[in-house]
């Protein structure tokens, strides 16, 4: 539980930071606290599966590992004795008159040894087996594991503790993250001292005395006192000197409490309570000076140690677990774990190039875990590469491509030059074939229009030899034959443009016509010599139809066009 409304206290010093926050730490986790919450959401959802919490912490687990994350699973101890009463005050439901039996003066009994026969001793065993497969491994705290995550914080051996405990502060953590969230929008909740002391000026004697006035498992706090009035309390005093004077004089609070659930407190004589500063004491030295492994321990000097990850026992658990073959659980770990492998490579290149030092790629000693670039791709509008990977057999996955460029730009370099030569090459083949298909469709639409002219002229050439009516006498057909001529123009052809003297050539359009014949001339044949400009007449003794001077304008427009290209 920790300290009654002392997360409502620090509301406004919360901060929910995306997850790539926490990449390249080394954290805590309050493991009863995670079991918990995540049996909370099984019952919740009323899931069937029994091990959804232990599917809740695999989950979890593969993000943090992804972000190279180094983790230490921590567990609760023995039972303080000054909580004892507190315990058991929860196992019974709060019934304040069997606790009363039970032990008289609570503050007298000694730390009490945990059922480890019990369900949530059994669930916190499969945790960590899980956890160790994972390369997790698992300190189990004296008492109480939010004190020894606190600790370590304290000392600098971790960046941050998971629990959901509020009274970390007050065993001297620096920062603390109460929840995890997953997906798309993957965040968790922080809060840190400093900003704590910063905005709220409460530092960790302050919370201490939130936790002697307000209730915690420590302390059933001070009847009719509430946040505000703590709050107000705490400030006025100062955070430095609150707690001297809590210890020297006590504290004096007007109101008198009736069927309260909290502490009997002596009156005074004008009917105020006065708390006794014994009681203080031992509260206050609980969250000071609490059983824990000391940082230069053998315990936690095994746990600081990197684990190695147990794939084939991992299957194992998955297995027994979840019913998972091991291709699925391979599916669903090996890409987490090749991430984090190819963010610790990143992280030598940083920490050597930080320290003056360029070192190419191929002569690193520490060989890149990333054996080339599959092709590129984007996620969810992020920039992205498809990656294979060495130390994986088969293993094809996604990274980012900021993570790539940080661990082997040389990669990226190399497979960005190959793309554009590529692109260029299929960019030239396109031409070319545009260029024919285009070259293609201009020779049919030629050979059209000179088939259609062609037909147009003999239509016309088989109407001139049609019979006479025998009433037109030959004499009418002269005259016919000599008005339409005459009404012809002459039609000048220049045959040498550039001569500097034209000659000009008058066509004697009563003569007989040429017989017309045509042949087909490719589009790329060209004139060298001189320009010729041919017009075609019909050997017919009448004007063309005008179908067929449409077709010759199309044929002429079409010519020009070409030729302005």
């Amino acid at each position: 539980m920790g300290v009654k409304n002392l997360w409502d206290i620090l509301e406004s010093c919360k901060k929910t930071l995306p997850l790539h926050r926490l990449q390249n730490k080394r954290l805590c986790i309050d493991l009863s606290c995670w079991i918990v919450q995540l049996s909370s959401v099984s019952k919740s959802h009323c899931h069937s599966n029994s091990k959804f919490y232990l599917q809740g912490l695999f989950y979890r687990l593969r993000t943090l590992i992804a972000l190279n994350c180094s983790l230490i699973f921590v567990t609760d101890g023995s039972i303080p004795g000054i909580k004892v009463s507190t315990y058991r005050r929860r196992l019974n439901n709060g019934n304040e008159k069997q606790v009363a039996q039970t032990d008289a003066n609570p503050q007298q009994i000694c730390s009490l040894k945990r059922n480890m026969g019990s369900e949530f001793s059994l669930m916190i065993k499969e945790a960590q087996a899980l956890g160790l497969a994972l390369g997790i491994p698992c300190l189990d705290a004296v008492e109480e594991a939010e004190a020894q995550c606190a600790l370590l914080n304290s000392e600098l051996l971790c960046d941050g503790c998971f629990t959901s405990d509020s009274d970390a502060f007050l065993f001297g953590a620096r920062t603390v993250y109460r929840d995890i969230c997953l997906g798309d929008s993957g965040h968790v909740v922080c809060y840190e001292l400093d900003d704590i002391k910063t905005r709220l000026g409460f530092g960790r004697n302050s919370m201490i005395t939130f936790a002697l006035l307000l209730g915690s498992d420590y302390s059933q706090g001070v009847y009719g006192m509430g946040r505000e009035s703590a709050c107000q309390l705490v400030k006025a005093v100062g955070d430095v000197a609150v707690l001297q004077k809590i210890t020297s004089e006590g504290l004096a609070l007007a109101k008198k409490g009736k069927n309260s659930k909290k502490q009997e407190l002596p009156k005074s004589g004008n009917g105020q309570y006065i708390l006794k500063c014994d009681e203080f004491s031992e509260v206050i030295d609980a969250y000071l000076k609490p059983k824990c492994h000391s940082a230069d321990s053998e315990a936690v000097s095994r746990v600081l140690v990197q684990h190695p990850f147990q794939r084939v026992k991992l299957q194992q658990i998955c297995a027994e677990f979840f019913g998972w073959p091991p291709d699925k659980t391979d599916e669903k770990i090996l890409p987490w774990i090749a991430e984090r492998d190819l963010r610790r490579f990143a992280n030598i290149r940083s920490r050597t190039s930080e320290l003056g030092f360029n070192i190419p790629l191929q002569e690193i000693p520490v060989s890149c875990p990333v054996s080339g670039i599959v092709k590129h791709r984007k996620v969810q509008g992020n920039e992205c590469y498809e990656v294979s990977w060495k130390n994986i057999d088969g293993l094809i996955s996604v990274v980012s491509a900021d993570l790539l460029q940080s661990a082997c730009p040389e990669m990226i370099v190399e497979f960005e030059e190959k793309r554009a030569e590529g692109k260029k090459q299929n960019k030239g083949k396109t031409k070319t074939k545009k260029s024919a298909a285009a070259m293609a469709e201009i020779d049919k639409r030629l050979q059209t229009l000179l088939l259609e002219i062609e037909s147009e002229s003999r239509a016309v050439h088989n109407i001139s030899h049609l019979p006479i009516d025998s009433k037109t006498s030959g004499t009418g057909v002269h005259e016919l034959n000599q008005e339409v001529f005459l009404n012809i123009e002459p039609i000048i052809v220049d045959h040498a443009r550039s001569c500097s003297t034209k000659r000009i050539e008058v066509i004697d359009l009563l003569s007989p016509s040429p017989a017309i014949h045509t042949h087909r001339v490719s589009k790329f044949q060209q004139k060298t010599s001189q320009k010729i400009d041919v017009i075609d007449l019909s050997d017919t003794e009448i004007d063309q139809s005008p179908e067929h001077e449409r077709k010759a304008r199309e044929l002429r427009s079409f010519i020009a066009s070409l030729k302005g290209k």
